[in-house]
């Protein structure tokens, strides 16, 4: 189906959703971008082009400060205002909305899960601490989320790696040889396109576990 643009005025400015429609949707994915990137993301695409087979139309929100075009994201109160300014449209169709989105944006997904009445968490590249310094963990966010929650961690990535999670209420997919954006090196099995199918497999799967909504 064709993809539709909206923007929305937020309390951090106009955010950006592109909307990806499943024919017959069940539940809406809701994935917000990290603070070095876009809904560009190989992940994200990914997902938006392979979900709505699967009876979830995906929503790629642009946070205010990618739409205005600056380079560096602000704190993330900021992020979480311009998330909840989203969020009505969001649920406007009337579906469970999954919050979701990658790195800074899986963050902003588990702060918020419980007051904007989320069904669900989906955490790509969660940022568990800066490269490098383990001992400023951000595991509380994770863990605090209150609802159904995947993660989906690269092998290699340098802000987390999976064997470094602590045990706690979620699911956790490894995505083997994969960096913080879910890249891998030339030659490796599995290689890039691969390591696409298994986040979208393991997603799409998921979303099934979550069960019919209603």
């Amino acid at each position: 189906m064709t993809d539709v643009t909206q923007s929305v005025e937020t309390g951090a400015g106009t955010a950006r959703v592109t909307w990806h429609r499943a024919r017959r949707p069940e539940r809406v994915l809701a994935l917000g971008h990290g603070a070095g990137g876009g809904v560009e993301a190989r992940d994200l695409q990914a997902l938006a082009r392979t979900l709505p087979a699967h009876g979830v139309t995906v929503a790629l929100v642009e946070q205010p400060w990618r739409v205005a075009g600056r380079k560096v994201a602000p704190a993330p109160k900021t992020l979480d205002t311009g998330w909840r300014g989203v969020w009505p449209a969001l649920a406007e169709p009337g579906l469970p909305v999954i919050a979701g989105g990658r790195s800074a944006g899986a963050r902003v997904a588990c702060r918020t899960a419980g007051e904007l009445g989320a069904a669900a968490v989906l955490a790509l590249s969660f940022p568990l601490h800066p490269p490098g310094r383990p001992e400023k963990s951000r595991a509380g966010e994770l863990l605090e989320a209150g609802v159904p929650t995947l993660v989906v961690q690269g092998g290699r990535d340098p802000f987390g790696r999976p064997e470094e999670f602590p045990p706690g209420p979620y699911g956790l997919v490894e995505v083997p040889g994969a960096d913080h954006g879910f890249a891998v090196a030339k030659r490796a099995e599995p290689d890039q396109d691969r390591v696409l199918e298994i986040i979208a497999d393991a997603v799409a799967a998921w979303t099934v576990s979550l069960g019919s909504p209603g």
